[in-house]
């Protein structure tokens, strides 16, 4: 059953109990980057293969998103800052022992590609501390290859 989180904003990518931050690099430049994160959400499980669905809500102001094991996510987009920054927040999850959750996606120009910083900011049970701070090795890899697939397909669809 899904739950109601707790409301956060943007601050609390600096102010959450756990902060799990994994920065790589692609050869695309920042717009083109920023289009894929922000404007082609559906394209996400293309890339990004712990997401099993990622669609549109709310004329783009919201998304939904399922990942592989069953959790599921409706989000609110709190920042959508061309090239350079792209958030949201989880308003309900089936996540057990998570209570609060904002994701940040910031782009920085690097050389003629783009440095991807990704923060997943949340609030849990101690339990759910516990496991998320087991499974930041292994969270850190799923970003990594994530964005490794992402440089791949935007080299191949970007002229």
């Amino acid at each position: 059953m899904a739950r109601l989180l707790r409301t956060v904003g943007r601050e609390f990518v600096d102010s959450a109990p756990i902060r799990l931050v994994f920065a790589a690099e692609v050869s695309a430049p920042p717009d083109v980057v920023y289009r894929a994160l922000a404007d082609d959400v559906p394209s996400w499980p293309s890339w990004f293969t712990a997401v099993t669905l990622a669609t549109p809500t709310g004329d783009g102001a919201g998304r939904e998103v399922r990942l592989r094991g069953g959790v599921r996510f409706r989000e609110t987009i709190v920042a959508a800052e061309p090239d350079t920054c792209y958030a949201y927040r989880a308003d309900e999850s089936n996540a057990p022992g998570l209570r609060a959750l904002l994701e940040e996606w910031r782009l920085a120009p690097e050389g003629s590609g783009t440095r991807v910083q990704w923060t997943f900011a949340a609030d849990g049970t101690g339990l759910f501390r516990l496991v998320l701070s087991l499974a930041r090795a292994g969270v850190g890899r799923s970003f990594r290859d994530a964005v490794r697939r992402l440089d791949a397909r935007l080299a191949a669809t970007t002229p």
